[in-house]
This record gives C-alpha cells, structure tokens and sequence, in this order.
C-alpha cells in the first residue's frame, strides 16, 4: 500500500498531549522513523512529563517540548506561531489531547449526576482545543506536500452508535469534537486543499485514562500503547484524499456520526 507521505522526503510533527498514553506512544514511534525530521511535542503537566522530558534529552536534534495548555487559546497561538518561525512546515499532527476522568469529574451514568461545570470541562479539553489547533496551526499546512490533521476521538462520541447511554459529557463533548474538526476540514479543503483532517477512533487501549473502566473489556479488546499507535499510523499511511472530514476506527473502516 502506498504511503500518504509518499513523495515526502521528510516530515515535520506535531503531538499534542505526548506526556503519557497514547500520545507518549506517536512519540516514541516516530522517533524510530527515519522520514521524520522534527517532532515538536506538548505536555500540560511537567511532573507527568518527566519521561518525555528525559526521552527529549537523549533526541535533542529531533524532540523539542512545550509546555501547552489546549484550553488556553493565547499558549496555543503562541507555541503555533513559534512552530512557524522555528519549522516552517508540518506535515502530521496527532492531537492526542483529551479527559474521561478528572478529580471529580466522571463519566455520568444517569442525568442526576449532570453538572454543568464539569460538562464545560469535558467540553474545554476534548472539543475546543481541538479546534483551537486547527485554527492556529493551519499556516503551517500551506505548502506543497501532503499532510494530515489527525485527533483521537472515540467511538463513544458516535451518535449513531449510541445504543447503552450514559457518560453524557464525554459521548457529548467527543461528538462536538467531530463536528469541529469536519467543519474544519470543508475549510481547509478551500485554504491547505493538500491537507487531510481526521478523526481517529483508538479502541479500547490500556492507559491511565482508561484504566478505571477496563474491567468489563475482554482481553482480546484491550489494546497495549504500541499496538494502539501502530494500528493509527496505519490508518494514516492509508488515508487518501476523499478521506478528509472523515472519521475512522482503529481499522480503518468508517464510524457513523
């Protein structure tokens, strides 16, 4: 199967959320990729941060870290337009930024446990900052190479595949995610028509966030990181231009929205 990036003699990366899980993952895997020239990598807690801190220190040519808070849209125009002085290009961003569970905010299982301040949380991380990256990163996609947008999701923020209820800020607050970023990608079609957005359903993979909610998975659906972050990469590797504005799961099919 051809490459997306074929044609691209190198790669300039951005992976948002790259302390831990599944973003940690995109990291150390790129970084054993020889197409790959630069990855630029956020991080919101430094004490989280420490392993990809020192990982930074022993790729100090081809690992840079920044502190970003995705919810804070003046640190992500800032970090954004350092990117363009400092790089110039990116051809792939793995947004991996995104919370389930937070202090005291949980999944909801009934409309009791509704609270609008942590509905707005959930909103904060996993929709708007979404979208605040793609506003402010979408210079950086304006050059003659192929590129991709890419933001984990869930398939819990399917509409269509929502038979069990419950987690109504989560469910609600990826859907908008997808919604954001498939509006985005009718506008970059018109401004970075080289650019791909998409959405990425990961499954079920064995971290930190999702370690409280695994005791009902079988062993068969629960993911380690690498196999988590080979299966997308995969994924992206094959992405071909009517895939902008689409949303996919782990293997490459289609979810409905």
């Amino acid at each position: 199967m051809a490459s997306c990036f074929e044609g691209v003699r190198s790669l300039d990366v951005a992976v948002i959320g790259a302390s831990q899980g599944i973003g940690f993952g995109f990291v150390r895997h790129l970084l054993a990729d020889d197409r790959v020239r630069s990855i630029e990598a956020t991080y919101r807690n430094p004490e989280s941060a420490k392993p990809l801190l020192e990982l930074s220190q022993s790729h100090p040519t081809h690992l840079r870290c920044s502190l970003v808070d995705v919810t804070d849209e003046s640190q992500v125009e800032a970090w954004a337009n350092r990117l363009h002085q400092d790089v110039g290009t990116l051809h792939l961003v793995a947004n991996c930024v995104g919370i389930l569970q937070e202090g005291a905010i949980e999944p909801e299982k009934s409309l009791r446990q509704i609270d609008p301040d942590r509905l707005l949380r959930y909103f904060q991380v996993n929709s708007i900052g979404g979208i605040l990256l793609a506003k402010h990163l979408l210079p950086l996609f304006r050059h003659g190479d192929r590129s991709v947008f890419a933001s984990i999701s869930a398939k819990i923020g399917s509409i269509g595949d929502n038979y069990l209820g419950g987690w109504y800020g989560y469910r609600a607050s990826k859907a908008a995610l997808n919604m954001f970023l498939r509006t985005a990608a009718i506008e970059y079609s018109r401004k970075s028509p080289r650019t791909l957005v998409v959405m990425l359903h990961p499954g079920t993979t064995d971290t930190r966030l999702s370690r409280p909610f695994q005791r009902n998975v079988p062993p068969e659906k629960l993911f380690s990181i690498d196999r988590t972050v080979t299966q997308l990469l995969g994924v992206i590797e094959g992405l071909t231009d009517d895939d902008s504005g689409q949303f996919f799961s782990w293997d490459g099919s289609r979810l409905p929205w």
